[in-house]
């Protein structure tokens, strides 16, 4: 099945947000949004500086209540459950400021996000020890795997935190300008990752303000501004709207 079928495919939506409001007192942070995430679809959130995005991660991972309206996951309302339980039900999340154990080794960083089947461990060593293996070669860390994170140039710090996404059981990725930084090379390595994850059924969602990114891995492209999710479609048909592209290089 193309991304474009899953696209219209009811049955493969596993999040879904409908009516989504946020208020910061007298501040409309978010307005009336729906949004669909297929299985297996890359989705890129554009928009200038502002405009919701993070605070509509944010509310889709439970760290901000919505004023109103609703976030479903598998069709399961999402409201009011704590951030570590949606992230339990398989939902990823990276941040802009990586949030890395910082003195912790690589391989311990990644550990952590296998901590809540510990004690399956003797069971399930064997397979948990080879996921590690995978996650740590696909990376390109494997020969880092006992320097602390902190040690780590900035391109091992941004894998490592793809890495631990990677390492969970976690069908939905939301990560927050993750390719921010990366040089060329690490640049092409990051793209082939996310293709090849999505091609093997993972849901992702991007917040990316690289336009390279944006061309080259999405399906779909939602374009938020001041709150307000204004278009959604295809890269091409986002970036060639005049209006919208004056809003996003700032030319209202």
């Amino acid at each position: 099945m193309t991304a474009a079928q899953n696209l219209t495919d009811p049955a493969k939506i596993l999040l879904q947000v409908r009516g989504l409001n946020k208020n910061f007192g007298g501040l409309q942070a978010i307005t009336d949004v729906n949004l669909d995430l297929p299985s297996g679809v890359i989705t890129t959130l554009v928009g200038p500086n502002g405009a919701g995005k993070t605070t509509l991660f944010n509310m889709i991972t439970g760290h901000l209540v919505p004023s109103s309206g609703t976030v479903h996951w598998l069709g399961e309302s999402l409201n009011g459950i704590a951030p570590w339980r949606i992230a339990r039900k398989g939902i990823a999340r990276t941040f802009q400021d990586l949030r890395l154990f910082n003195h912790m080794t690589v391989q311990e960083n990644i550990e952590t996000v296998m901590e809540r089947s510990s004690w399956l461990w003797q069971r399930r060593s064997v397979a948990m020890k080879q996921k590690i293996e995978q996650v740590l070669d696909e990376t390109e860390l494997a020969s880092k795997r006992h320097e602390r994170a902190v040690d780590l140039a900035y391109a091992e710090r941004k894998f490592l935190s793809l890495a631990r996404i990677m390492a969970g059981d976690a069908t939905l990725w939301l990560l927050d300008e993750p390719a921010s930084g990366l040089d060329p090379r690490s640049f092409d390595r990051f793209v082939a990752l996310l293709k090849s994850y999505a091609q093997r059924g993972v849901t992702i969602c991007i917040i990316e303000h690289n336009l390279d990114i944006v061309i080259r891995l999405s399906d779909t492209v939602a374009f938020l501004d001041q709150g307000k999710l204004l278009a959604q479609g295809s890269s091409e048909d986002i970036l060639k709207d005049p209006h919208l592209a004056a809003i996003y290089f700032g030319d209202r």
